[in-house]
């Protein structure tokens, strides 16, 4: 709250300019041309540069710390430097997975971060600058203190500043303050870094860059790569949590069992020891789970989608119901003037429209189509003027004519400009349900000024003129992304600004249930929870206004549904940050691009569902990866408790447990957590995985516990075929674990469980392998005996999982 207070504060009405003027270095400024290339020199020689670096990742040394210097690593490490000094070198044969596997989480995280810092150059915003008398693109970080830029709706402010000039300028705070009323600026006034403009057009001089920027640091920090705030992730700390809470005292014990039943063979205590501690570890958990996500991040990169925050590939998996922008979601964002049908014989229309396009200095698409199709006339000179603006639809300008006579135009939505029951609007309507977008022209009998001091008022001072139907073209991809929503069991809303009648024509035309109802949002409850109803009941919305699409999401979030909403104009702007997820177009607003999560740089709506089953395909992943880890885990700290109880030596030593470890979770998870997958993830995370590895590694562990038990009484003091009857039960029940995990089935994954398996029965059959891992099986009775209890214990992991399943097909 803190942090709001201060940049309200900031944010220029009643502020004091000359306290946020700082210090003139390199002579004079024109703010009319910029800073001269000498004086931008001479800015960044000292410094005075907007030196943030807009980072999409982590950092390369970063990187390997966060991979290399963990706590896992740590207690690992310590066990591998014991059994380096005891011996045998197999037994440390532990140490080499975590490095290997170390190496690979480094690998794939540089090049998820190559990824993302080029994608990030792609879509980075790209303010324009006055230098040497013309405006120049340029990044961010290459404004100095002092540079003059310039400002239109829906760009995205990037460093502190005192407006110089101002045309109807409007800036929306709501990011920094959390006042969703934008505030007009005027000459004078400060802008800060972090805000964006709703409406208008003006100049600015940057007066705080860089680190001095406060705003513009909390935006920083706001966008860097991360995995915290992951649901997932969380899930996984909470399990570690619980892992070393049990690890701890399993341990202990197990250090001192030992040490009792092998005083005459030190060595050999240690390394049963070692042996019964390192699968306590779920060492590999952690680093796949990073893998999957950085592979996810490389994968999307190819598609041209940048993940700005990388949970975002996560959420999206989750969500169940996409609020999506007509214009530039669905329809391209290009569009082409269809007709214009004329109301009054003696207005002059076409040099009225060419009037009212040139004045515009930041066109939107609706303009860029009047531009194209009616060129200025001439003479006409602006003598005032009213940017569009979302929250208005309309804009409009008064013209000295080149017959002298002073007159005032407006332009926009017809029920807007007209009061209800107006004849035009019927016409309009018709030809809003062809999947036009309709606008009035208008003339204006107030000032401007008085209009917008008092929008209400805009009916009563109008007479209608011409009706300008504008053609928008759908997106090839829209009716297949939509029908893939649809198969995977997602809501879709369309909500748009637009005539509810002209959206639901274009909803209708791609088949979206519920597309032949349109709802006008003027008329929806202000009352959230009302409001939470209508907006479940329907599907298609229009004139929907910014503040309006912000509560309507709301209002489905607080209705349970995980929601991701997508955009392009500056409209979107609440709406997309106050969603789960937020998803804007690359040839958006630069406002919409800088708060989503993710960005379509291709501008290919049909992405999304790619970015759907890459979350899905992370989420399940390492959901299986996880039942498989802590299976291990849990087995080995019962196993722990039952060597203490009895007071026998750790059946097993270092070697078989990386030999079971590394066929039975190490190798396949690194498969299946890079395997495709479709199933949208559910909530939850941690009491699923509880729920399969408990029950299983408390099986895995009777069986081999009493397999153990069995060899001690057949072989007596033969400590190597005692420990070789107790690998043999637990790899079997571990490989029957993973069986289990690797469904559904397809041809590799049968091959991969076929092939962990053949892998073991060569370590059995080959003399030197049986030497270096220490394993013989003796006779037949202790041997058949393992194979008894594993298939015991397999066939009830079947009904563990056959319970699990039936309890998750009831959510």
């Amino acid at each position: 709250m803190e942090k709001r207070v201060e940049a309200h504060e900031e944010s220029g009405r009643g502020a004091d300019p000359e306290a946020f003027a700082g210090p003139v270095p390199g002579g004079p400024v024109d703010a009319v041309r910029g800073l001269t290339a000498a004086q931008v020199a001479e800015r960044v020689a000292r410094g005075r540069v907007n030196d943030v670096p807009a980072r999409s990742s982590r950092g390369i040394g970063e990187i390997v710390r966060a991979n290399l210097l963990t706590r896992i690593n740590a207690v690992i490490g310590v066990l591998f430097v014991i059994i380096m000094i005891v011996g045998p070198v197999q037994d440390g044969l532990f140490g080499g997975v975590i490095l290997a596997n170390t190496l690979i989480g480094i690998v794939q995280e540089v090049r998820a971060k190559r990824t993302l810092d080029r994608l990030a150059i792609i879509g980075e915003t790209r303010p324009r600058v006055w230098r040497d008398g013309a405006p120049v693109a340029l990044a961010a970080s290459e404004i100095v203190i002092d540079d003059t830029v310039d400002l239109a709706q829906g760009d995205r402010i990037v460093v502190d500043g005192l407006v110089r000039v101002a045309e109807g300028l409007e800036v929306d705070e709501s990011l920094l303050t959390g006042e969703a009323d934008p505030v007009v600026k005027r000459p004078g006034d400060t802008v800060l870094s972090g805000s964006f403009v709703v409406a208008g057009t003006g100049t600015f001089t940057a007066n705080r860059v860089g680190r001095e920027a406060y705003a513009a640091r909390l935006a920083e920090e706001a966008r860097r790569f991360t995995l915290v705030n992951s649901e997932l992730r969380n899930g996984i700390d909470r399990i570690l949590r619980f892992v070393t809470l049990a690890i701890v005292p399993a341990g202990i014990a197990l250090i001192i069992t030992q040490l009792m039943v092998n005083d005459d063979d030190v060595p050999e205590a240690v390394r049963r020891m070692v042996g019964g501690l390192v699968p306590m570890v779920p060492e590999g958990l952690v680093l796949l789970t990073s893998l999957a996500f950085a592979v996810g991040v490389v994968r999307l990169g190819k598609r041209q989608c940048l993940v700005q925050e990388l949970p975002a590939i996560e959420g999206l998996a989750r969500v169940d119901t996409v609020c999506l922008d007509k214009t530039g979601t669905l329809t391209e964002p290009s569009m082409d003037v269809d007709e214009v049908h004329s109301l009054d014989p003696a207005c002059p229309v076409a040099a009225v429209l060419g009037a009212l396009g040139a004045a515009d200095e930041r066109p939107n698409a609706s303009m860029r189509a009047i531009v194209e199709s009616h060129p200025a006339p001439d003479d006409w000179v602006r003598t005032a003027n009213a940017p569009f603006s979302s929250a208005r639809r309309w804009s409009g300008a008064t013209f000295v004519e080149a017959c002298g006579v002073e007159s005032t135009w407006l332009i926009g939505a017809p029920d807007t400009l007209l009061r209800p029951g107006h004849t035009v609007l019927v016409a309009a309507d018709t030809y809003g349900a062809r999947g036009l977008r309709v606008l009035l022209l208008a003339r204006c009998s107030r000032p401007l000024d008085e209009l917008l001091r008092d929008p209400a008022s805009v009916p009563d001072a109008t007479v209608p003129c011409a009706l300008v139907n504008i053609k928008q073209r759908v997106r090839e991809e829209a009716p297949d992304t939509l029908r893939y929503f649809a198969e995977q069991g997602v809501t879709t809303k369309v909500i748009s600004g637009d005539n509810a009648v002209s959206v639901g024509a274009v909803a209708a035309g791609l088949d979206l249930p519920g597309a032949h109802h349109p709802v006008d949002a003027r008329y929806l409850p202000d009352d959230p929870r009302d409001l939470a109803e209508a907006v479940g009941r329907g599907s298609v919305f229009g004139r929907v206004g910014p503040r309006q699409k912000r509560d309507m999401v709301k209002a489905l979030r607080s209705q349970g549904h995980t929601v991701a909403m997508t955009g392009d104009g500056v409209n979107d702007v609440l709406a997309l940050k106050d969603a789960d997820i937020g998803v804007a177009m690359g040839s958006g607003s630069p406002a919409t691009r800088a708060v989503a999560q993710i960005v379509l740089l291709d501008n290919s709506f049909a992405t999304l569902p790619s970015v759907v089953a890459e979350g899905r395909r992370v989420i399940g992943n390492v959901e299986r990866v996880a039942n498989l880890f802590l299976t291990k885990t849990v087995y080995s700290v019962l196993m722990a408790i039952v060597i203490v109880c009895a007071r026998v030596p750790y059946p097993f030593l270092p070697r078989h447990i990386t030999l079971i470890g590394t066929l039975t979770i190490g190798v396949p998870a690194f498969f299946l957590a890079l395997a495709p997958g479709k199933e949208r993830a559910r909530p939850d995370f941690v009491g699923r995985v509880l729920r399969f590895a408990i029950p299983a590694g408390a099986l895995a562990a009777l069986a081999t516990s009493v397999a153990y038990l069995v060899a001690r009484q057949v072989y007596a003091d033969d400590l190597d075929a005692e420990t070789s009857a107790a690998t043999l039960a637990l790899f079997l029940v571990a490989l029957w674990a993973l069986a289990i995990i690797a469904r559904p089935y397809t041809w590799w994954r049968i091959l991969l469980v076929l092939t962990m398996a053949a892998g073991f029965c060569v370590v059995l059959l080959v003399p030197f392998l049986q030497d270096f891992f220490q394993l013989r099986l003796v006779g037949v009775t202790a041997p058949w005996a393992s194979v008894g209890c594993a298939v015991v214990a397999g066939l009830a992991l079947e009904l563990v999982w056959a319970y699990g399943r039936r309890g998750r097909a009831a959510l």
